[in-house]
């Protein structure tokens, strides 16, 4: 979400291209995936994932790779629907943004500028402040290309949560991190930031939605291939 996003590609896979193992990085589940509009389930930190496409992982391999999959993207947050797990986890991160400290380095690794990383499982926010802020920009990895100004949210909040060691733990974040939280948390609740803007917000982007929408349905396509081949040969050597 937010500046730092930028608009990463989104090339239609081949269904044996891009799946099997265990990733570098997963692909982004898009606007138009179900997914992304189910209220994701709660979890234990001892839980194995299975990211549909990949081998069974902990929580920890997941949540890893999915701090390399934002990192790749160019984003601030990523939540567990966007990479096709329908459970209540979170990875979001602060970076430095001291120009002059920065200067020269645009180059490097996003990860070379991150101050903290935040894994989250089962986060439930509380407003402290309940003023609404509108002044930041938001975008979303899974609908790229797209920024809106003028989401509301509470600018000052405590949010709760279970972290990889399975401690809860709870913290306070105000302005742009917690837009961050809000916004990767409504991700868990089948939400996304254009839900909080007028309709005709959305109207104006139907035609850039649209394509988004197609390659979400490509890539669905190519998974559903890809799952019924291996199924084909497990089955097979039986």
């Amino acid at each position: 979400m937010t500046g730092i996003v930028t608009t990463p590609d989104q090339p239609h896979r081949k269904s044996n291209d891009h799946f099997g193992g265990k990733p570098r990085i997963y692909p982004m589940r898009l606007y138009g995936d179900p997914i992304l509009r189910r209220k994701a389930k709660p979890l234990a930190h001892t839980d194995a994932l299975v990211v549909p496409g990949f081998e069974a992982q902990s929580v920890r391999e997941v949540a890893n790779t999915m701090l390399e999959t934002m990192f790749e993207q160019r984003g601030v947050g990523l939540a567990a629907p966007q990479i096709g797990l329908p459970v209540r986890l979170f990875v979001a991160v602060e970076y430095e943004d001291d120009e002059e400290e920065n200067e020269g380095q645009d180059d490097a690794p996003l990860r070379s500028r991150v101050l903290r990383e935040y894994v989250m499982l089962n986060p439930v926010i509380k407003a402290i402040d309940r003023k609404k802020d509108r002044s930041y920009q938001e975008g979303c990895l899974s609908i790229p290309g797209i920024y809106e100004e003028g989401v509301p949210r509470t600018r000052q909040i405590s949010i709760s949560y279970t972290d990889l060691e399975g401690v809860h733990r709870t913290m306070e974040a105000e302005d742009y991190l917690a837009r961050v939280f809000q916004h990767e948390t409504d991700h868990l609740d089948g939400k996304l930031f254009l839900d909080h803007l007028p309709a005709e917000v959305t109207d104006e982007h139907r035609r850039d939605l649209l394509k988004i929408q197609q390659a979400s349905k490509n890539f669905l396509a190519n998974l559903s291939a890809w799952e019924k081949e291996k199924h084909r040969h497990i089955r097979e050597n039986l």
